[in-house]
């Protein structure tokens, strides 16, 4: 069983649990002085992190191939409540399960470390079967509506998300301080801060709204949000990357700016369905995919961007 966490990843997960710990102090004050003031939700949204990052814990303690298990199976769950949310015609029904079959052949590629398929497989023979298998079920009514939505979900849930896993076998001109499991940490870590990041400044400054499709979204949010992460990828590239000052700054900017666009993607999916969360499944923030909305295009665009850099 390989180690992948190493120092830097121990030193990342012990500032982690020390935020979770206390927001979670905090919240309890908060509920003893604000006795009239309902913390359920955010108590509920606090506990799950912390259940989300004890099985991250554990997920790493047990090497790159559980790891890499484990984002799959994420990516079946982000998968399955997809299907769960859009509108399907009956006969798509048949080719569904073509469509979760996807999933284990995607991450096979990832754990043997082949990028040549990993790369092409759901954009390329993917989209070629299901188009194909939705033409042998013989109803043409619907057609170009099912073979857009089943294959933008594979894309969305399956191929994008699982770029997390290549980052821990991906191979790099120059040695990495923490291996892959650093670059995961880096832009796990970027993506949600930059969410959190977004929402404060959003919050005390915000007045003027980016789009119609999430109103809270100000830009004094966004610029706020991206300028923070921006400087936290700055300080956090030594441990984690093989980034100089430069690159980590273009990678803090890419990640935060990126990971805004995949929050209000995945919110106009749910305002097109008419639905405010994904799923029920973690409480306190919905669905798998409500959690993951940032990462949807974070997590391809930030590997490419190092693999651009510093692939092997």
């Amino acid at each position: 069983m390989d180690n992948i966490l190493t120092d830097p990843i121990w030193l990342g997960m012990f500032g982690v649990y020390a935020v979770l710990g206390t927001a979670a102090a905090s919240i309890l004050l908060l509920k003893n002085r604000l006795k009239d003031k309902d913390f359920s939700e955010l108590v509920a949204r606090t506990k799950t992190w912390g259940y989300i990052i004890l099985m991250a814990t554990v997920v790493l303690a047990l090497g790159t191939k559980a790891a890499i298990i484990a984002i799959g199976f994420i990516s079946f769950l982000a998968l399955k409540e997809y299907f769960t949310l859009v509108p399907t015609r009956k006969v798509d029904r048949r080719v569904l399960l073509w469509a979760y079959l996807c999933v284990p052949i995607q991450y096979y590629w990832v754990f043997i470390g082949w990028y040549g398929l990993f790369i092409i497989f759901i954009p390329v023979y993917a989209l070629l079967f299901i188009a194909f298998r939705l033409i042998l079920a013989g109803e043409t009514s619907g057609y170009i509506k099912s073979v857009g939505t089943m294959h933008w979900g594979l894309m969305l849930t399956v191929f994008n998300l699982s770029h997390l896993a290549f980052l821990l076998v991906m191979p790099t001109t120059v040695e990495l301080p923490a291996g892959g499991a650093g670059l995961l940490f880096y832009v796990l870590f970027l993506t949600q801060f930059n969410d959190v990041a977004q929402y404060f400044w959003g919050k005390l400054f915000g007045k003027h709204q980016v789009t119609e499709i999430s109103p809270g979204k100000s830009w004094e949010g966004l610029i706020g949000g991206i300028c923070t992460t921006t400087v936290l990828a700055i300080i956090l590239a030594p441990f984690y990357t093989p980034f100089t000052w430069p690159y980590a700054m273009a990678a803090g900017a890419l990640i935060a700016s990126v990971g805004f666009i995949g929050d209000v993607t995945i919110s106009a999916v749910k305002r097109d369905l008419g639905t405010k969360d994904s799923g029920s499944l973690l409480p306190g923030h919905g669905g798998v995919l409500d959690r993951l909305d940032s990462l949807t295009l974070a997590a391809p665009l930030f590997l490419h961007f190092t693999r651009y850099f510093f692939g092997g």
